[in-house]
């Protein structure tokens, strides 16, 4: 495998892009990547600083003769999720992604690359060291731990962004521009309850479910794929209406943004039984690979004897776990009236967990209509009142309204036409961007989103490809010499 990553263009792109894939970087640990930017901006004698929510804040002037543009903040985050396969072995807090070449790809062995949206910091970092390039005032915005709250733009102040229009660099397909995005909302569940000793005369097994292609919950909610937390919950349904099944365990999917690829339980059957329960498993797994034949292509689900647990999930809770499970809304909720294609509502159920004492649920809800996204959560909150759960809704945040007469767009849509030939497609994204809580704070700036193409992003077969980069960048470069003057 290829790995030398700055053999490819354009050079300062990948060239710190090379650098900060070897930096670790997961959410809440981004020590290293800030002071990686900081070190630099000081080695190009710029204006920098890190605020009390750990943004990254850099100032670069005006070349001569376009000091009378408007001020541009360059925007992008600095964090990454961390997600990999079960069967690699991998520290993101310590441990530097291991990158490579696939074709017309980068992509990483077995872990999420973190192109996003280490591309667009990288593609910041380039323009900031380049000294030949013609641009206006520029600022650059490194935000801290997007992917798991957006902390950094929540804790951006105002008064510290000089500038009047916000590029955010973190959008995923080459030749879009985003202009409105989705707010989102957080639904913190838990089942209390006392363990009760695992009764004899049972047989003890482990149900996963695996294989499935996940992906992040805002860009990929609209393909339709499986939950693993639902595949799974909707056969421990099925499989006790006809017999006893007992729930000691269960550690299904993981990031709260990411549809999850894989969940599994540990339950306890009548030891008679337990033939015939191993049957329905391989036929269940039959069934949901007819169901998901358009968009999942490796679904695994198997059950195998294990050793069995000392305690097991108290038996009325467990009940109403499974059934509240089953009843949660997960996937597209709404289309989009106002922008046919786009999706307006949805939620996650990412993540379904037990500790012995408690079992906990987190869905993430989005919408582009506020008052859909609290509906939305109300309805949650009421199916697990209704199991004897509690549930907290928070870190809601607005999405970010479309303005189609914004100059900046006029001038970018422009620009595209002059290099492709062709004018860029302009749309909004069912995903939280920034630029909605930014823009918050900072209500007078003019925002577009855009980026390189990037699949599979919040998963390990996250990849980005090649020439997007190089015209993205070129894109970006011919936006920053031709910004309407104030």
């Amino acid at each position: 495998m290829e790995r030398n990553l700055t053999a490819l263009k354009p050079e300062l792109v990948w060239k710190h892009f090379a650098q900060i894939v070897r930096i670790p970087r997961p959410s809440g640990h981004e020590e290293k990547i800030r002071a990686y930017v900081l070190d630099f901006a000081r080695s190009k004698g710029l204006y920098c600083l890190e605020d009390e929510a750990h943004n990254v804040y850099v100032r670069k002037p005006a070349t001569p003769g376009m000091e009378h543009r408007k001020g541009v903040v360059l925007q992008a985050h600095l964090d990454m999720v961390p997600q990999k396969n079960n069967d690699k072995t991998f520290d993101f807090e310590n441990d530097p992604i291991d990158a490579y070449i696939d074709g017309q790809w980068v992509t990483a062995d077995g872990t999420t690359l973190g192109a996003d949206n280490g591309i667009g910091a990288a593609a910041i970092l380039a323009v900031l060291e380049d000294d030949t390039l013609v641009h206006g005032p520029l600022e650059a915005l490194f935000t801290a731990t997007e992917e798991t709250g957006m902390d950094g733009a929540f804790g951006l102040k105002g008064g510290m962004l000089q500038g009047d229009i916000l590029l955010n660099l973190d959008s995923e397909t080459e030749g879009e521009l985003y202009v409105g995005c989705a707010g989102g909302l957080d639904a913190n569940i838990r089942f209390a309850y006392s363990a009760e000793a695992a009764p004899a005369g049972y047989a003890a097994a482990r149900i996963a479910v695996k294989g499935l292609k996940g992906g992040h919950s805002g860009i990929q909610i609209i393909a339709q794929r499986a939950n693993a937390n639902k595949v799974l919950f909707r056969f421990l349904n099925a499989a006790s209406a006809r017999r006893e099944v007992l729930l000691a365990s269960v550690d299904g999917g993981g990031l709260r943004n990411a549809i999850p690829r894989e969940a599994e339980a540990v339950v306890l059957v009548p030891q008679s039984g337990y033939a015939a329960f191993a049957e329905e498993v391989a036929a269940y797994e039959a069934t949901i690979r007819a169901e998901y034949a358009a968009t999942e292509d490796a679904v695994s689900i198997t059950v195998a004897p294990c050793d069995a647990p000392e305690a097991i999930i108290a038996r009325d809770v467990a009940a109403k776990l499974v059934k509240a499970v089953v009843a949660c809304p997960d996937g597209v909720q709404r289309m989009s009236t106002a922008m046919p294609g786009l999706v307006e509502t949805s939620t996650n159920l990412a993540r379904v967990v037990s500790d012995g004492r408690s079992v906990q649920l987190q869905c993430l809800l989005r919408s582009s209509v506020n008052t859909a996204k609290e509906a939305l959560g109300e309805a949650i909150a009421a199916v697990f009142a209704l199991a004897g759960a509690e549930t907290e809704l928070s870190g809601s945040y607005n999405g970010w309204n479309p303005d189609m007469y914004s100059p900046i767009l006029k001038a970018m849509t422009e620009s595209y036409e002059a290099l492709y030939g062709v004018k860029p497609a302009v749309t909004a994204i069912h995903a939280g961007l920034e630029c909605g809580i930014i823009g918050t704070s900072y209500p007078g700036l003019d925002m577009i989103s855009f980026g390189p193409t990037i699949c599979y992003p919040h998963s390990p077969d996250e990849k980005v490809e090649i020439a997007s980069v190089a015209k993205f960048y070129d894109f970006l470069i011919h936006t920053l010499g031709n910004v309407p003057a104030k």
